[in-house]
Formats: structure tokens, sequence, C-alpha cells
């Protein structure tokens, strides 16, 4: 029997005995109002999806991993009722499959998906990927300027992630695979730009989401409070400054440097899957130029940006701020990409370059390249969802609320720590700061310094935790833009993010100990900086030996 095989039927065997253990003990009737499972609000809340990602990441295999971590999950909640974890597992109001399916939100988000799908099929279709992709081989010669362009589209992009991730793949994954860049780096190039980059962008939907994470009737300004944030922000700042390197010192490390090294040579996804099978084909007609994918993609922005804005009720005398602020990124983005999908297909058939045809034969395959991540998203939600029906906030909010008297010097680093691992195991970076928001601002109302260095170390972690979680919908939609194994992106961007988060500890450590003592707490970032460039040559040195 392969190790894999070996591994994933033993925990399923280990789980089936808790779970009959759990039956034994479990009632025959069950008041609705009254119960709670036995692991609420404990270290077993985490159990489901420390389940699916240990599986992910063993046996290669997503979505049955994805499953099982929420048909445990399911279980755990109806300590191990099989009736009661069929009706959690499907219908439960807060986290059943079919509810979270049925969220207006989600849904939005899953049309998002299949209209940008339907955009790159036609772009491929009339010919303007291919068109970019020859002009970008005359004016962009080296693998660094491939790499360093799609990191500087990633970070114009700023205004939503989700938007970043389709955005940059199907514009740059022409110009990366003329220049042999593998797939899993573009993915960890697309996924290193979308959160990263958003949350310290003051426009964006992340800086409305951390804004409106402040307790109501608090004496904290949420916005003003996020803008002094992005300095202390050590992961997202980190980051970019990570990626500048490996791509200027032209050196990789970890799994990630067995993929370049195929890529080079001619092996851009170093395993046999090739999960968006006909969609990486590009289909090409002579009279495809690069307005053909240039001006779509312009008007994309545009109405994306107008999408949200109009959702956040600019139109109705909100400012531009407030609109962004309160808007609805979900029906913004909708918005946006349907319009644009109207645009395009007229601007297509003005050029004479396709015909009505042409267009409905590209919303089947559109919505078959997205096949893939709607199965991951939906799952991850669900499997979210569970971990929020076990009470895993509390667990959090308990461990972190004990130590906040005693390690006040530590606690941004304690913040950050526990931000990433949340997150990581959630796979939500917006659940996370919002569970942990509230609690720093309680600890550190009469602080501001101390606040404003605790709220940067959530916000770091919680994007830290969410940039390498397999069941991150921002890590699904990263590995979708770049059309890239999704276990393939998230086992060769792991080494990167711990890398960086390491050496923010340290940059957390500094500033709490500089600001505890009244010192300019600021240092921590060049500090930071610095020691992550020190700590790469170093890693390039050992990596080049071998």
């Amino acid at each position: 029997m392969k190790k894999k095989n070996f591994v994933f039927l033993a925990v399923v065997v280990v789980i089936i005995g808790v779970f009959i253990g759990f039956a034994l003990n479990t009632p025959a009737e069950i008041d609705p109002e009254t119960y709670s499972p036995a692991v609420y609000s404990t270290i077993g809340a985490l159990i489901p999806p420390v389940i699916a990602i240990v599986l992910a990441l063993v046996t290669k295999e997503v979505y049955s991993s994805l499953f099982i971590g929420i048909v445990s999950g399911a279980l755990l909640y109806a300590n191990g009722n099989p009736e009661l974890g069929l009706n959690t597992l499907l219908f439960n109001e807060e986290g059943g499959l079919i509810t979270k399916l049925s969220d207006s939100y989600n849904v939005g988000i899953l049309v998002f998906l299949v209209i940008l799908g339907i955009l790159v099929a036609l772009m491929n279709k009339v010919g303007g990927s291919a068109a970019f992709g020859q002009w970008a081989a005359r004016h962009i010669k080296t693998r660094i300027g491939a790499q360093l362009a799609t990191m500087l589209l990633g970070i114009l992009i700023f205004v939503d992630d989700y938007f970043n991730c389709l955005t940059v793949g199907s514009v740059m994954r022409p110009v990366t695979d003329r220049h042999k860049v593998s797939r899993a780096k573009l993915a960890y190039v697309i996924d290193a730009t979308a959160a990263p980059i958003c949350i310290i962008a003051p426009v964006s939907s992340w800086a409305a989401a951390v804004t409106a994470s402040v307790p109501e009737g608090s004496s904290i300004n949420g916005f003003s409070m996020f803008l002094n944030t992005i300095p202390y922000n050590l992961y997202a700042i980190g980051t970019i400054v990570m990626m500048i390197v490996i791509a200027i010192m032209k050196f990789d490390f970890g799994p990630m440097k067995k993929h370049e090294i195929n890529a080079m040579n001619g092996d851009l996804f170093t395993t046999p899957d090739r999960p968006y099978g006909e969609a990486d084909k590009e289909m090409t007609t002579p009279e495809g130029k690069v307005i053909d994918l240039v001006f779509p993609i312009i008007v994309l922005i545009i109405a994306c940006i107008i999408g949200m804005i109009y959702t956040g009720g600019f139109f109705k005398g909100e400012s531009f701020i407030d609109a962004f602020a309160n808007a609805d990124a979900s029906m913004g983005l909708v918005i946006g990409s349907s319009v644009t999908l109207i645009i395009a297909f007229c601007f297509y058939m003005i050029r004479g370059v396709m015909s009505f045809s042409d267009f409905a034969g590209c919303i089947p395959e559109g919505f078959k390249a997205m096949v893939a991540p709607i199965m991951i998203l939906a799952m991850a939600w669900t499997l979210s969802g569970m971990t929020g029906l076990l009470g895993a906030k509390y667990f959090v909010h308990d461990v972190v609320a004990s130590y906040a008297g005693t390690l006040q010097m530590f606690l941004p680093a304690v913040i950050f720590v526990v931000a990433a691992f949340l997150a990581f195991s959630t796979g939500t970076s917006w659940g996370t700061f919002a569970i942990l928001i509230p609690i720093v601002c309680n600890v550190f109302e009469s602080d501001y310094s101390m606040l404003v260095i605790a709220i940067a170390s959530c916000l770091a972690g919680s994007v830290a935790g969410d940039h390498c979680s397999p069941i991150s919908d921002t890590t699904i939609m990263a590995s979708a833009g770049a059309h890239s194994n999704h276990i393939n992106h998230v086992s060769t961007q792991l080494p990167y993010v711990i890398v960086v988060s390491a050496v923010c500890v340290i940059g957390y450590i500094i500033a709490g100990a500089l600001s505890y003592s009244n010192g300019p707490a600021i240092i921590a970032l060049p500090v930071t900086v610095a020691i992550l460039i020190g700590v790469l040559i170093g890693i390039k040195k050992i990596t080049s030996r071998s």
C-alpha cells in the first residue's frame, strides 16, 4: 500500500473510532436550545482544519482532505451522532454546505469567478492573450523582468484580493510561461501581491473590513488606526521585500527550487496534474492584438471600482473613502465584471474578431475552467463554518486574554503567532482579525502606541496564516489565477511564508520592547527588513552548495 494511502486510511480509522466513542455517550434526544458539542471552545475545535490541512499536504488530495475535515467537524459538533452530523454537514444555518452555497455573498464570489473565466476564454479566443505574450516577449527580456512585472501589476491592482489574483494571473500567465517561470512560482507571486498588498492599501476592501472590526462605541477611529498600522505591518512589507530579493538574486529554496529548475528545463508544472486542462492552450486568431487583452482588463478595473463604491453609497452622497469602507465587495465585483463582459463582447464584435456563436461557446469554457476553484472554495467555506460551530474563536479569545496582562511587552509577537495559527487553521484572515481586534482594543485602549503595534501584528499574523493555508480562499484564488495545482502552490509557498514570519516575530518583539520603554518603535521596520535580507543571503549561500 502506498504511504499516502496508508496515512489516509489510518487517519480515517482513528476518526471513526473517536466518533464511535462520542456516540456511545450522546443522548438519544437532543434539545437544540441547550445543546453544546463536547469540544466546544476547546483546542479540539481546531481538529477539523488540522485534519484537512495535514491530509492535503501528505496525500496531495485536496478535495478528499477537505471533505474529511468537514465530516469530522460535523461529527464533532454532533458528538458522534450520525443523524445530527449529516444534518449539520448539509443544512446547519451557520456552517452547513447548503447554507454556505446559498449565502448571497458567497454566490456572488462564485459568479465573479465564472465571469472572469468567461472573460479569459474570450481573450484567448480572439488572440488577445497570445498577442500580449508576444508584445511582452519583445519588451520583457528576462525571467527577472517577468517576475518583477507580475509583482508590479499585483501591487497596482490593490482594491481586492480576489480580483487581484484572477486578473494578474490571466494577464501575466503568457508572459511568465514564455520566460519559463514555473506555475508554482507564478502562484506565489500572485498570492504575495494579493492579501499582503490589500492589507496596507487604504483604498481596499480589506481596509474596510479592518475598520469595521473596531468595536462599536470605542473611542478609536478605525480608519485612522488602520493608516497608522501600515508601517508596522511587518509581514506585508517583508513579503514584498522577499519577492524582490529572490527575483533579483536569482535563487529559490525548498520545493520551489525544484519547480523552478524543472521550469527552466521546459516543465512548468513538475507534477502531471493539469487542473485547468484545455484552458491552458491559447486559441489564437491572426487578428488578435494587444488591445484585445488590455482594453477589457482596464474596463474591468474601472468597472469593479465603480461597482464597489456604488454598493457603498458613493452615488448617494457618501465620500469615496466611506463608500469603500461600506462596500459589498461581492456585489461590486459581480456588477463590475458583468458590465465588463458586455462591453468586451461589443468591443470584439465591432472589431470583427468574434461572432455571437464564438461568444456563446466561451461561456461553458469559462465555467469549466473555474470548476476546480469553485469546488475548493465551497468546501473551504464549509470547513470554516464547522470550525465556527465548534467555538474556535472563543478558545482563541480566552488564550489571548489570559496572557494579556503578564506579557504586554511581548504581546505583539504573541498576537502575531496566535493570529497566524488561527488564520492557517480556519483559512480566513478577515475572520481572524475580526476575532482578535476587539480583544486588542480592550487590552491597549489606554496605550495608543502599543495598540497600533498590536493591531498591526494581528493584521500581519492574519495575512501570514491566510497566505499559506491550503483552505484559504485567497490561496485557492492564486492557484486558480496561475492555473497551478493547488497543493503544489501551498507546499512551495510554505517555506517562504515561514521565513518571513519568523523574522516578523523578532521584529514585533523589538517593536513591543521599544514601545513599552517609550522608545521609537518604528525602528523595528528597517531592522526587520535588514534581518530578512541577511537571512535570505544566508539561505542563498547554503542552498547554492547543494
